[in-house]
């Protein structure tokens, strides 16, 4: 399998060349039968369709998932502006993590969501567990108009790289305090016992092995600059 990574960017505007580069690339090398395309939590699943449509004419599109979590759309259950339009935008959506709500919750979910896009079919998951067969050869054969791609500045991100050793004890501590408006954060922590794959979302976080020789971190939220500092400062705290 060959994965072309693209970074430090959106993929809708400022990667798109590159996007079209890799994805040229990787027709003329391999030949492949299918090319899957995934995108950051924040990408807007119509501008990238549009891209796709007019910039890469010998690719058809077959489809459009979206990955909701269903533990955090309980939590949190408005809606922002993204998420509303990876909503609209699918052909399938994974309705995820069922396992961490209650089940007389889930079908009240899936109505929400089917009021807002009641045509794709929606599939119920834990941790994305899902038979690939039931993702590809959707045949999604509709055109779209140029869509009105917005970025919007609410959502703001920082990171930390460290060679540091951390303490584990102190950094889940650290991780279950973050503030409710870091949304979202992830990357990989060195501790003594070896490194660990961090992933945080609303609340949540979970740590698993992982190979690197550094600390890299990054954290996604509203109006999160005004914390950095706080945010840094404790985790420096945890440095062994």
């Amino acid at each position: 399998m060959r994965i072309a990574e693209l970074g430090g960017g959106c993929v809708c505007c400022s990667l798109l060349g590159e996007f079209e580069a890799a994805v040229n690339e990787i027709i003329e090398k391999i030949a492949p039968e299918r090319i899957v395309v995934e995108t950051t939590g924040l990408a807007e699943p119509e501008a990238l369709v549009f891209n796709i449509q007019e910039a890469l004419p010998q690719c058809r599109l077959d489809g459009v998932v979206s990955v909701i979590d269903a533990d955090m759309l309980i939590r949190f259950p408005e809606l922002g502006y993204t998420t509303r339009l990876q909503i609209e935008g699918a052909d399938i959506l994974l309705l995820n993590k069922v396992d961490l709500v209650n089940a007389n919750q889930i079908e009240p979910l899936e109505t929400k969501l089917r009021q807002i896009n009641p045509t794709p079919a929606i599939l119920r998951t834990e941790r994305c567990q899902v038979d690939p067969e039931l993702l590809f050869g959707i045949g999604r054969g509709k055109k779209i108009d140029r869509p009105r791609h917005q970025h919007h500045p609410e959502f703001e991100s920082f990171s930390l790289g460290s060679d540091k050793i951390f303490s584990r004890d102190c950094f889940e501590r650290f991780a279950n305090s973050l503030p409710a408006t870091v949304f979202r954060a992830k990357g990989f922590v060195r501790f003594a016992e070896g490194a660990q794959l961090f992933n945080f979302v609303a609340g949540r976080h979970e740590l698993e092995p992982f190979e690197t020789d550094r600390t890299e971190l990054v954290f996604i939220g509203k109006k999160i600059t005004a914390e950095k500092e706080t945010i840094l400062g404790a985790l420096k705290k945890c440095e062994v």
